[in-house]
Parts: C-alpha cells; structure tokens; sequence
C-alpha cells in the first residue's frame, strides 16, 4: 500500500531546519525492502544549535513562557497536542505500519495511547500547581518547611524504533508537563511519525524550542546530545550496551539519567491454568508488536506435569497467527523492522539449533512471503539455561521454553538473568501468584496476563534492564528539581552564638 512519506527536516527552534550537513538517511518498508523516502540525519553541529535554542526557550520571558508558567498553562499545550494527534490517527497509524512494520491495527492502538498520554500528562501538570509549596511537618515550631517542584532544565530524550511515537511520548510528555525545554532523537531506524509530531506542536503553536526534534544516527547526534554540557538531564530507552554508553557520557557531568534498558523477561505457567487462555497470553506476550519489545516475555516456564499438552496447544494458536503486510486486514504478525534486525534473529535461532535446542514451530520465512524482513512465530525447546537464546535478548517472535516442578525453582530459574524488567504469573492460585510476584525480582509484573501496559503506572526495571521509572506520576517526577524552602520565623534570636555586645 503506498502511502506518500511527507518531506520533513528537523525540528529546532519551532523551525524546519536542514541539517547542517545536509545528510539524510533511507527510509526503508520492512514489508517491501524498498526505499520509500528519507529523513534528516543530524551531527553534533545540529545537537549545538537545538540546546541552545532550548535554553533559550526556557529563560525567554524570565521563564514565564514556558518553565516558570503555571502547569495549568502547559497542559493546555499537551491537551491540543493530544487532540491533534486523534484527529490524525489515521494517518500516523499508516506511517508507523509503513515505517517500523508493525500490524496497522496495533499502530492504531498506539496512536490512542500517544493521545491519552498527552492528556494524562495534562492532567499531571494542573496538579503540579496544588502541589507547590504544600507545607511539611517540622520538630521545631520555629521553623516551617515547603518543598518547591521546579523544572530540571533541558533534558535529552533519545527513544527507540519499536513504538516510534508512543515511547518518545512517553518521554515527551512529561518533560514538557514538568515545565522542561527538550531535544528528542529518535532512533534513526523509524523516525517519521515522530517528525510528524513536530508538525503537530507547530499546528498547536508551542512556544519556539520547548520542543526540538533531531533525527539522526547515535553516535553523530545521540553521543553529543548524551554529553553536552547544557543538557541537564538524558532519559534514553534502548539497549544495555547503548544505554551503558549514555549512561558513561552523562557521568562526566554528573548528569541524570533515566534507563529502561534490554530484557529477557519469563512467563510462568503453573498447572491450574486454563490451557488456551494461558497460551494466548504466552503467545501475546512473545510476539505483540513482531516480537520487538524490551520486556516480551520469551522465556517460557512452563509446569512439567502440562507441558506436553500445554505446548501442543500453544503451536496450534501459533500456526494462526496472520504473519502478512502491516496493511492487511487482520494482519497480527508484521516483518521486523530492518535487513540487520532479520539477520539477527534467524542467526540466534540456527545458534539455538546448533546447541541442541528443538524448533517447535516457525524458524525462518514464512513461504507465502518472498519479500520484506518477515520471520515466523518461533518456538524453542529443550533450552538449558547455559545456551545462548536463554540468556540473550532477541527482540523478535523467538519464544524459549523450560519446565520446572516446583514453585521454588520456577522463581529460580525466572530470577536466572542479567535482566529484571517484566515477569508474568500465571495460576488460578492467587496467594500463590502473591508469593511469586514478592520474589521475582523485576520492575513488574503482570498476574494472569503479560504485557498490559497503562500511563498512570509506574514502568522500568531492576539490574541490567536499566533504573528510574517511566510512565504515572514517578514519571513526572523523572523531570523535576525538588527544592527544599526552610525560613526561620520566630522573632527571639538563634541564640547559639553569643551577642556581641555581652562579650
């Protein structure tokens, strides 16, 4: 299906501006291998001039614009913004599907969450208001005590191709809700409809710089914006290697830094379960959004006593899956999002294979698709957990698979990773779904589900997937300066030197 990419530059100072450089990077239809466009690629030189003008933005009025307004006033911006993008729906749904391959219904559904993260974020800036200056409880009547929630500065956003827009709104969102000027760089494998937001916030007439969008390959933008001295604070979503690196780059400033970071997330399904009702959430789990999604949960752990029975029946909702073009109807499998990415995948598979691993399903391309970067629903099993697909991120439709006996070692062999974003339980057992919920040790987990996620919950991980929480009112706070009031207010002096004139 074609769909006209529109022309865009980048983002910096409510201007379109061509890069400096004036390079630009292919956009390539996962679905096709064909090239259908461009976008800009931004170096440091573009990174100089979108800080400055976010600095700019910030101070312009002394504040009063943008960072020192009420939060009343920035949620007008955020609710227009929220209303712009249903109004375009439609037509964001098409470029995503187009951009990063993923099914044009779940696109849709992603443009429903950007809008309603816009107006969550909205309402999270009104309450800003009440909250400042609330007064705190001192031991010393002669004291009172305020805490000031302020704007941290210019922050750096650098978000991933999986949910091109969704996870920069995620950042976006609250930044600008917080009273932040920032630079959004957007990962250079699905960038457009995050340009497409730019021509929103010119649309709503956000104030010049509030918002810049960069976008471009890391190292030459990312890399400089992670550094840059003026850049108060990075929220980066992405891989552990990548994230490492940011998170190196701000340490030479003392910068903070927001990580959700990579995941090898398990799924434990305990014998009580209904089998079809598990199967479909182990199914959704792994392979929502093409299998792309830091916390898929594509570790299976399944009850010896069912596994037989449970796996043959997970095969079966597996083989009716729709693996097609994003654009068909009913389409529920999409391509992965680049050449590199397939190669990727289907090599960890062979790796598994190699290792004395059994496919049980999918493995390769699907034979009614002779183009695009397509890879079947795969499922592995006989894994022992020293093997490459046990302990490794895929980040496509690969599903692996152990049994285990006892609630015990369920717990241990879920806990046995370097990563700790997500964990599903699934049993009709709720105290013991309590009990294992307390020892996974993750940042969330989802009972007799997998993968539902809600802007007013807190999100992000434990160990190598990353620290600090995205999403709800712990994302707001990712983006302020808490500042301690104290005044003295008794009129008898402190007394703890003696007056001058008693010497």
């Amino acid at each position: 299906m074609a769909i006209p990419i529109p022309y865009r530059q980048l983002f910096i100072d409510g201007e379109w501006k061509e890069p400096i450089k004036k390079n630009r990077i292919p956009i390539i239809n996962p679905s096709t291998e064909e090239i259908i466009g461009d976008i800009p690629a931004a170096t440091a030189e573009d990174v100089e001039l979108a800080v400055a003008a976010a600095r700019r933005a910030l101070k312009r009025n002394k504040g009063k614009d943008w960072a020192a307004a009420s939060g009343a006033h920035r949620a007008k911006y955020l609710r227009a913004i929220a209303a712009k993008i249903t109004e375009r729906k439609d037509e964001l749904a098409k470029l995503e599907a187009m951009d990063c391959g993923k099914p044009l219904d779940e696109a849709a559904w992603d443009m429903d969450d950007v809008a309603g993260c816009f107006e969550y974020y909205a309402d999270q800036a009104e309450a800003l208001d009440a909250k400042q200056k609330a007064p705190i409880a001192l031991p010393m009547e002669t004291f009172k005590c305020h805490v000031l929630r302020q704007p941290i500065g210019v922050v750096g956003l650098i978000s991933p191709w999986n949910y091109p827009l969704l996870m920069a709104t995620w950042k976006v969102a609250p930044a600008l809700a917080a009273g932040c000027a920032a630079i959004l760089k957007p990962s250079e494998m699905a960038s457009v409809t995050c340009l497409e937001l730019a021509d929103v916030c010119r649309e709503v007439g956000l104030p010049p710089g509030v918002l810049n969008i960069l976008t471009g390959f890391g190292p030459d933008a990312g890399g400089p914006l992670a550094c840059h001295p003026d850049v108060d604070k990075v929220a980066f979503t992405g891989s552990t290697a990548t994230g490492s690196k940011v998170m190196s780059s701000a340490a030479q400033m003392v910068k903070p830094v927001t990580l959700e970071l990579g995941g090898k997330s398990p799924i434990i399904v305990f014998e009580d379960v209904d089998l079809d009702q598990a199967a479909e959430w182990a199914a959704f789990g792994c392979f929502w959004t093409n299998g792309q999604i830091c916390s898929a949960t594509s570790r299976l752990l399944v009850h010896e006593s069912i596994a037989t029975e449970f796996l043959d029946r997970l095969v079966k909702w597996c083989k009716n899956i729709k693996i097609s073009d994003p654009f068909e109807e009913g389409c529920r499998l999409g391509p992965v999002v680049s050449k590199g990415q397939y190669e990727k995948v289907l090599k960890f598979i062979s790796a598994a294979k190699s290792e004395g691993a059994t496919i049980l399903c999918g493995g390769s391309r699907p034979e009614h698709l002779k183009k695009g970067y397509f890879v079947e629903p795969t499922i592995i099993s006989d894994v022992s957990t020293s093997m490459q697909i046990w302990k490794e991120e895929v980040f496509g439709p690969v599903l692996c698979v152990k049994t285990f006996s006892s609630d015990d070692e369920a717990i241990e062999l879920a806990n046995d990773t370097q990563y700790g974003l997500g964990a599903a339980v699934l049993s009709k057992n709720l105290e013991r779904c309590e009990k294992v919920t307390e020892a996974l040790e993750v940042g969330m987990v989802w009972v007799n589900c997998s993968q539902p996620c809600f802007c007013q919950a807190p999100w992000g991980g434990t160990k190598r997937s990353g620290f600090g929480r995205e999403l709800g009112e712990w994302g707001l706070e990712n983006y302020l300066n808490i500042k301690q009031v104290t005044e003295y207010i008794s009129d008898e002096p402190w007394g703890w030197y003696k007056h001058p004139s008693k010497l």
